[in-house]
């Protein structure tokens, strides 16, 4: 699969309900047939922290040309009020087992389901490069998912690909979140949803796609 094979693809997509998932519905889904999955709505039903929902949902959609996820829950909190504390009892764990692992066995079981060339793409954030107060987890995570996927994709069978989008605050987003990210230059959720194309559509694996 390349940018020279012009054909429809099938691509699943996570999150297809929130303000960055629309947006790469609709840049996407001009061109290829997009299955959209979430929680609570969608085309189909999972739950990103759960492997077996991820391993079932995705066994119903195949064969799939790719997999992308704009989906994962992290939590804000201080750092003088996180403590020392075992995974299921942190603060950590919305991250850690939504939005990191959740992403991650998204990925390892995308590859039972994705034809030869497939592609996955990920989504973490600019909170990897530029932290700020109370975004800890997020940082953490976000760095996590970048180191990932530069490893996954020199190990991925079958030509599969991989590549992850970091978005800054979206524009849409700023009404809710806005006072969090001060001197911050929203991106309007479409110019991300480009980046996704970009990894969907075109050659490269193991990259990330700043949109910043």
């Amino acid at each position: 699969m390349s940018t020279a094979q012009a054909f429809r693809m099938r691509i699943f997509l996570v999150g297809a309900g929130g303000t960055l998932g629309r947006a790469v519905a609709a840049e996407l889904g001009t061109r290829h047939h997009i299955i959209t999955a979430g929680r609570k709505s969608g085309d189909v039903r999972l739950d990103l922290s759960d492997p077996a929902s991820l391993r079932q949902a995705l066994a119903g959609a195949a064969p799939l040309d790719a997999v992308v996820c704009t989906a994962g829950e992290v939590a804000f909190a201080p750092l003088s009020a996180i403590h020392p504390a075992p995974i299921g009892e942190s603060a950590h764990t919305l991250g850690l087992t939504n939005k990191l692992m959740g992403q991650v066995n998204l990925a390892l079981a995308a590859r039972e389901h994705l034809v030869d060339g497939g592609s996955i793409t990920l989504t973490s954030g600019i909170l990897s490069e530029q932290p700020i107060a109370g975004g800890s987890s997020a940082s953490m995570v976000n760095g996590a998912l970048e180191s990932f996927v530069r490893a996954a994709a020199v190990e991925l069978p079958r030509g599969i690909r991989i590549n992850l989008v970091s978005p800054s605050i979206l524009v849409e987003s700023m009404a809710a979140f806005g006072s969090f990210f001060r001197g911050f230059e929203p991106v309007p959720a479409a110019r991300a949803a480009l980046a996704y194309s970009r990894s969907v559509e075109g050659i490269q694996t193991g990259q990330i796609y700043r949109v910043y």
